[in-house]
């Protein structure tokens, strides 16, 4: 180098000590300028130069237009260029006049041009490209800047120096340079307009990352504008940024299905897996990829193909993080020897403060890029694992859909997917915290020799124990994970079956149930939480034990190696380095552990069996025909037997077939066949044309009436009220509160059954198709319903008529107008003809026909001729409606309208022909605007989301549930603990100071005991205050669970009619974790953080009071951040989960509903709807992200300032310090970064997570029922003897403020009386029942039964002596015999007897396990009739002396009616039977009937009579052909 600089005047030495560091005014040689430090931009430019054009080959943004701020940059580069020319030629020219220049004098300005050159090319390419802030070439000028300045000063100092200018030329031509760079580096900070045809001129609220600077990208200021907002109001969904392109579900979920389908490609290629056992052991085999022939397809793999390039990325930045975490310490190690050295210089340490702030700051700059590469990653890895898994879903069989429930697929894209997300961010410790513990061993090493390795052996057989805890928590885990889903599963169905348990007063037994699940659920929690603490003290005490030891061993080994400052407090940084990787790897290990469970879950579910889109023949059939089956066998799954088989069946174009047939005989089946849901063992299956279905089980959406009936076709309004008009709905739409704009709940829950069923049917008459498959549609509704929906739209001259019809039904009434019968049985077909051949062909359909309909055929003609007459509806539906009331008085008035509808509208059904009373509204009801109307369509409402502050009383609440004296307790012993850390580290100061004074050290033994001392007292005391907050938290955990569960199931039935289950549900699964296992850890880690602060603060001040100047701005500048920060983050977390929740139920609600999107191939509609709930979601989680690093760098900058002035005061105050007090003082401060963040994380966390408390507590305080029992009001014993039942005046309502549904009832029924209740919609019959169990409470009069005023007992006095079969038959999941008694009231002989008279003995006998058959959720494990009669059963077995049936009018074959009604007849004969009547033949026996019309008594006599009077109820026996 010395050569290149030539000899002569200009000529210099490269280098010279004694110029550049041993004086008090450094500087440079000429040499060194003009060679090395003019080169390094270039040098830097060239090496990023490659991967840079590759980057920009690959993001083409579209082109920005030539703008004048990039003709400016241009002519910068080109006079620069010109610049550096000028230089190079006046040496040529110097060379040519016999001058001899260096050759550094060629070679600068020669690199200088050519780079400067690269530059303005590279300006122009970025704008073609649409790059409109490049941090490149930002860079490059900086650095141009930065190697500019030292020639700036040193030109000037010589100047001054000789008293004149040596060169005048290049000293020219040098500060032309420096003006240029300068400018072109404050151009290159101003940002270029955004790219022509980018998407960001379409968006209203494009994100404000894309086109935001390269300083604003870096330190994440492009935030700030949302974080202002936040702090200002609480953020709403209109204020959060659209999502970039490349974070769309669409693209993310289509690169993730192009790599799985090449792993699915080479997987079958290799040779299908598909047959190949499954191997036990295979649980390791995920992670490692093994080279078999026969794997089955990675989803790793497929993965890590997806994301690669951000992985890479990521490495990359944590790699040059990693490097510079070890530069500090090196720092530290400087300037302790500097202030040790009186003679040094003081701008050595001035430049080490400087450093120390710079390399911290660069490591949170590239630290916050690490984070934000990654946590986008993991955003869109969950995005495309979720895409993924819905659209599998909706394409898996049958057979899997059996295996796997709703809610394991739901699992699967929740916590399957979450987990994912949360491991992604530790995935690159993997290399990185081995590299880190390898560099701090050296480091370690060259300070302290081999002593370093006792420390680190100390941390390598700490990993082992700490592993061996983990373990064992994990277990814990898993086992508290099985008791919580039994303990929610149980609540859910507690909830679904509320009013089931309440008219039974079975509510004592299921609390018992749910009670003794939390208890072992508390006790493991418990286990797990004092092992928690455990490996806390074990996690406080490491780097303590580490430091101890390292340097107890140094001491000892040998009396020369005395412990100075430097050694001390340099090796314990060094420990605080070597600590992180150390702690997360076991959260590492762990991590990948559970995920590896996911990723297993996530393959199995992706390889399972998909329905084959070809097994129905789409394109080709015999002419003439619609569907044909040729030689079918079908099957549920390929493990059971064949469900159907040998069927052959062809039905022309336009026929309207009839498929009846027995219980069980496979005629759903035979409707799933056609669709193409049950795999096909043989044959050839073809349906011509568009297919509608209608299900047996009518699947609603959560969305509008309308909506749900145009099924995502455009709006035709001719054809939809057509639809609405022939299914019967306009009365409905009357009565619902916003008409056809009405938002349906979750499965439909705001309809009733019938109404279910007609929406389903009007979706089929819309859609318009060439085929209909009709399952049983008309079993939901009510006869003369049914007899109007045939007519008009299934029938010959309904609106399908010229349509292909197939209808599955049990109605006998309407097969003579079919044009033929398909006849089932056992799964085959045994005949089929037309309705009079099969009656002469007199074989089992001829049978089925007799037992069944002795004279339905003069009834049909009747009831045909009375079609036209008022019809009073059957069916009551009012108790589903009452969900309605708001206090505001203009949607109220609505409402009250709307009741008032209720009573006088059938919701059951009205024809075209049909007669409805004329409704009279007043003027202030007609004023409602449609908007209110609209409004009040939404039937549940909505769960809002908190804003603001969480009130104070929310801690106080959760402190009061822990204990008072416990909360203080444990601020005590943190206080203590952190006083002892404190402590040991001065007494480390005082003992490296020792050495400094006497250049040995006399008394080891007694500093290494006193340390030893002080360290275990910090470690005793922390697991003392951890121990001391589990004990608080469990109990916290346990009062608020009670509370909350206590009131739930006292609560009257009205809370469960307008509050949705999933709501209350949430309370008991999600918040009560929280409050389980999230709040005490967050306080604990938020006491850590926020005495860590403290105690810098306070180590720093003891040192150097200086610092207190700066600790007040320093404090204020953290309060500002603290409070945008959290009033941002909390906002956008609640967006967060609120809209995550529409993800999962959109999914539920798909794969409830499969066959029917598949029918209606609507399939692509679905992902797109899917995704773009997902996208939603994204919205409020990608700036969530964004908000932690601009925290994160933010707070770091203030912790970066703590070093500085650490440091710098630490370099003013030097004569007056000792370098033990230094050491101390930076080692805290290198530690306050860390702290500090982590410190308004915790507050946050916190403030998101007491929440938990907030919403357990509100629900915990509402209102409650009637106290179960009176102690001072008993029944007496053996009550009620007679079952004499009396209404005296008796009013109710169902609400305060709703219409009363009942007024001023006077009714008599003497005991043993058996009498019919009829009414049309609305008229109060089911009301009626459910007074009677005080589910509604009387606004005036009482109820007697045998003289007795039921107000006055208790509710369960009252309850468990009635008795009553409900519509809907509910059964809990549980063994049978638990069903049947859940207090094990009766013996095994009592049992059997019910069941024998219920007709179910022969089944349960059957059954292997007997009594102790597990019932499925909701009976699923049984038809509909058998659960009728396990309700039966129930009765039976209390035959109590007042029986109440409400008459179950769906899915009930006549068979199962037929036994229940004989059964009753010969049972409770000498009861009181009231029964709620929808069929009148039932009731015809009867000693009376009370006929209810709205709300009182219109008629109540014996069924001759009330017929011979000719009123309402011979109308109704009209209509039914009974008259």
């Amino acid at each position: 180098m010395d050569r290149l600089c030539g000899s002569g005047e200009l000529g210099s030495k490269f280098w010279d000590s004694n110029l550049s560091i041993y004086t008090n005014t450094p500087d440079l040689t000429p040499c060194f300028q003009n060679s090395l430090l003019a080169w390094v931009p270039c040098i830097y430019l060239w090496a990023a130069l490659p991967c840079y054009l590759f980057y920009l080959r690959h993001h083409q943004l579209g082109y920005i237009v030539l703008s004048w701020l990039s003709r400016l940059k241009t002519a910068l580069g080109v006079l620069l260029w010109c610049v550096s020319w000028v230089d190079l030629f006046y040496s040529f020219h110097g060379l040519i006049h016999g001058s001899s220049p260096a050759p550094v004098f060629f070679v600068t300005p020669l690199v200088m041009g050519v780079t400067m050159l690269l530059a303005t090319l590279l300006i122009q390419y970025e704008r073609l490209r649409g790059v409109q802030s490049s941090g490149v070439l930002i860079i490059f000028w900086l650095l141009c800047v930065i190697c500019a300045t030292i020639p700036f000063r040193s030109k000037i100092l010589s100047a001054m120096a000789e008293g004149k200018i040596l060169d005048p030329f290049r000293f020219t031509t040098f500060y032309i340079y420096f003006a240029l760079v300068l400018c072109a580096l404050i151009l290159s900070c101003f940002k270029e307009k955004p790219p022509l045809f980018s998407p960001e001129n379409l968006d209203t609220n494009p994100c404000p990352e894309t086109s935001a600077g390269f300083f604003s990208r870096l330190s994440f200021w492009w935030f700030t504008r949302l974080a202002i907002l936040g702090y200002r109001r609480p953020l709403e969904d209109r204020d959060l940024w659209s999502l970039s392109e490349e974070d769309c579900s669409h693209k993310v979920v289509q690169r993730l299905l192009e790599a799985w389908q090449k792993q699915q490609n080479q997987a079958s290629g290799s040779q299908t897996a598909a047959a190949e056992p499954k191997i036990p052991g295979e649980d390791e085999g995920l992670l490692k990829t093994r080279a078999k022939s026969k794997q089955p397809p990675s989803f790793l793999r497929a993965l890590v193909r997806t994301f690669t390039s951000s992985l890479l990325m990521g490495a990359c930045f944590k790699l040059i993080q990693d490097l510079l975490d070890f530069i500090n310490p090196q720092l530290l190690s400087i300037l302790i020897r500097f202030i040790s050295d009186p003679t040094a210089p003081t701008w050595w340490g001035f430049l080490l403060a400087g450093l120390m702030f710079v390399s911290s700051t660069m490591q949170t700059l590239i630290l916050h890029q690490y984070y934000h590469c990654i946590f986008v990653m993991a955003l869109r890895l969950r995005t495309a694992i979720i895409g993924v898994i819905y659209r599998k879903a909706l394409v898996i069989t049958n057979s899997v859909k059996r295996e796997s429930t709703v809610g394991e697929m739901v699992n699967l894209m929740s916590v399957d997917a979450q987990r994912f997300m949360d491991v992604s961010p530790f995935i690159n410790l993997l290399w990185s915290a081995p590299l880190q513990v390898i560099l701090a061993i050296y480091f370690l090493w060259q300070i302290l020799g081999p002593s370093a390795l006792a420390g680190v052996a100390v941390i390598v057989l700490l990993i082992p124990l700490n592993g061996a805890v983990s373990v064992k928590m994990k277990t814990y885990q898993v086992e508290q994970m099985k008791f919580k889903d039994s303990r929610i599963k149980l609540m859910s169905e507690i909830l679904n079956g509320i009013k089931v348990l309440k008219l039974y007063a079975w509510e004592p037994s299921f609390l018992e149930q749910v009670e003794g699940i939390r208890q072992s659920e508390l006790q493991l929690l418990r286990k797990g939480a004092y092992l928690q603490a455990i490996s806390n003290f074990i996690w406080v005490c490491t780097p303590f034990l580490v430091t101890l030891i390292t340097l107890g061993v140094y001491v000892c080994v040998d009396e020369n190696n005395v412990l100075d400052a430097e050694k001390a407090f340099v090796s314990l940084s060094l420990f605080n380095i070597l600590k992180t990787p150390l702690t997360m790897l076991p959260q590492l290990i762990s991590g990948l552990t559970q995920t590896s469970v996911s990723l297993k879950r996530i393959q199995n579910f992706l390889n399972q069996d998909e329905l084959d889109p070809q097994c129905v023949e789409r394109k080709t059939i015999s002419p003439g025909y619609a569907i044909t089956i040729h030689n079918g066998t079908f099957t549920w799954a390929q493990d059971l037997p064949p469900t159907l088989h040998s069927l052959n069946i062809q039905i022309p174009k336009g026929a309207l077939v009839a498929v009846v047939g027995p219980v069980g005989c496979g005629k759903s089946s035979l409707v799933s066949a056609l669709l193409g849901e049950m795999e096909k063992l043989e044959g050839v299956v073809s349906v011509k044309g568009s297919v509608a279905y209608v299900p047996q089980q009518a699947w609603i959406q959560n969305c509008t009436l309308q909506e749900n009936v145009l099924f995502g076709q455009p709006m035709n309004p001719k054809r939809y009220q057509q639809a609405l008009e022939t299914c019967a709905l306009l009365a409905d739409l009357d009565v619902l509160p916003g008409g056809d704009q009405t938002e349906i709940g979750e499965k439909g829950i705001n309809l009733s059954g019938g109404q279910r069923q007609r929406v389903s049917l009007a979706r089929a008459v819309y859609s318009d198709a060439n085929v209909f498959l009709l399952d049983d549609p008309l079993s939901a509704v009510d006869s003369h319903v049914a007899k109007h929906i045939f007519d008009q739209v299934i029938g010959p001259e309904g609106v399908l008529a010229g349509k292909t019809r197939v209808l599955v039904t049990h109605g006998i009434s309407f097969l003579p107008q079919t044009d033929f019968i398909i006849v089932l049985a056992g799964g085959q077909v045994s005949e089929m003809g037309h309705y009079s051949a099969l009656l002469q062909h007199d074989g089992s359909f001829a049978n089925f026909l007799r037992n069944y309909a002795p004279d339905e055929g003069q009834e049909d003609h009747e009831a045909l001729q009375n079609a036209n007459e008022e019809v009073h509806l059957l069916e009551d539906t009012l108790s589903t409606h009452t969900d309605l009331t708001d206090n505001e008085p203009a949607i109220y008035e609505v409402r009250k309208q709307f009741m008032r509808e209720m009573s006088s509208l059938s919701s059951e059904g009205e024809g075209q022909n049909w007669t409805v009373p004329k409704r009279h509204t007043n003027s202030l009801e007609k004023e409602v605007p449609v908007a209110k109307t609209k409004e009040t369509g939404a039937l549940i409402k909505e769960e809002t989301a908190e804003t603001g502050n969480v009130k104070m009383s929310v801690y106080w609440d959760y402190a009061k549930s822990m204990g008072l004296c416990t909360t203080l307790f444990i601020c005590l012993l943190y206080g203590g603990q952190n006083a002892a850390a404190i402590g040991a580290n001065v007494w480390l100061s005082a003992w490296s100071n020792d050495a400094e004074e006497h250049g040995q050290q006399n008394n080891t033994s007694v500093r290494l005991g006193v340390y030893a001392t002080l360290g275990i007292l910090q470690g005793l005391l922390v697991m003392l205050s951890a121990f001391t907050m589990v004990v608080g938290a469990i109990q916290a955990a346990r009062l608020l669970h009670e509370a909350l569960l206590h009131n739930k199931i006292r609560s009257p039935q009205s809370f469960f009619d307008t509050t949705p289950s999933g709501r209350i549900l949430n309370r008991f699964s999600k918040d009560i974790y929280v409050i389980d296992e999230v709040l005490a850890p967050t306080i604990l880690m938020l006491f850590n953080s926020f005495f860590t602060s403290i105690s810098t603060i306070v180590v720093i001040v003891a040192s150097t009071p200086l610092f207190m100047v700066v600790v007040l701005p320093l404090a204020v500048l953290y309060g500002f951040v603290q409070r945008f920060y959290v009033a941002t983050s909390r906002q956008l977390k609640r967006l967060e989960s609120i809209s995550r929740s529409p993800i999962f139920s959109h999914f539920s609600e798909t794969v409830m509903g499969t066959s029917v999107i598949r029918a209606y191939g609507r399939i692509q509609d679905f992902k797109d709807l899917s995704d773009t709930k997902v996208d939603n979601n994204q919205k409020s989680s990608y700036p969530y992200i964004a908000s932690n690093r601009w925290l994160g760098v933010h707070v770091e900058f203030v912790g970066n300032c703590v070093v500085l002035f650490a440091a710098l005061f630490a370099v003013i105050g030097r004569n007056s310090l000792n370098p033990g007090l230094v050491g101390l003082s930076v080692s805290y401060a290198l530690q306050v970064t860390v702290a500090l963040n982590w410190m308004i994380r915790m507050i946050s966390d916190l403030e998101s997570n007491i929440i938990a408390v907030e919403r357990v507590k509100e629900y915990s305080k509402t209102e409650t029922e009637a106290p179960w029992v009176v102690e001072s009001n008993r029944a007496p014993e053996g009550w009620p003897t007679r079952g004499m039942v009396e209404f005296r005046n008796y009013s109710v309502r169902y609400r305060p403020g709703l219409e009363l549904v009942l007024k001023n009832l006077t009714v008599h029924v003497q005991g043993g009386e058996k009498v019919g209740i009829v009414g049309r919609t609305g008229a109060g019959k089911s009301s009626m029942t459910l007074c009677l169990f005080r589910i509604l409470e009387a606004a005036e009069g009482e109820i007697f039964i045998d003289g007795l005023n039921v107000a006055h007992i208790g509710l369960h006095d009252l309850r468990s002596q009635l008795t009553i079969i409900p519509q809907d038959p509910i059964l809990f999941s549980g063994t049978l015999r638990m069903n049947l008694d859940p207090f094990g009231r009766y013996s095994e002989e009592d049992i059997w007897r019910a069941l024998e008279l219920s007709h179910l003995h022969t089944f349960v006998s059957s059954q292997p396990a007997g009594l102790d058959f597990q019932c499925a959720e909701g009976g699923d494990n049984l038809s509909v009739g058998q659960r009728q009669l396990v309700c039966l059963a129930r009765a039976l077995l209390r035959k109590s002396r007042v029986l109440v049936l409400d008459e179950a009018t769906a899915a009930i074959d006549l068979e199962t009616d037929d036994l229940i009604q004989g059964t009753i007849r010969t049972q409770f004969e000498d009861c009181t039977v009231l029964t709620i009547a929808h069929r009148l033949n039932t009731i015809m026996d009867y000693n009376r009937v009370l006929v209810l019309d709205k709300g009182v008594v219109a008629e109540f006599d014996s069924p001759v009579n009330l017929i011979a009077a000719g009123g309402i109820f011979y109308g109704m026996a009209k209509d039914a052909g009974l008259a």
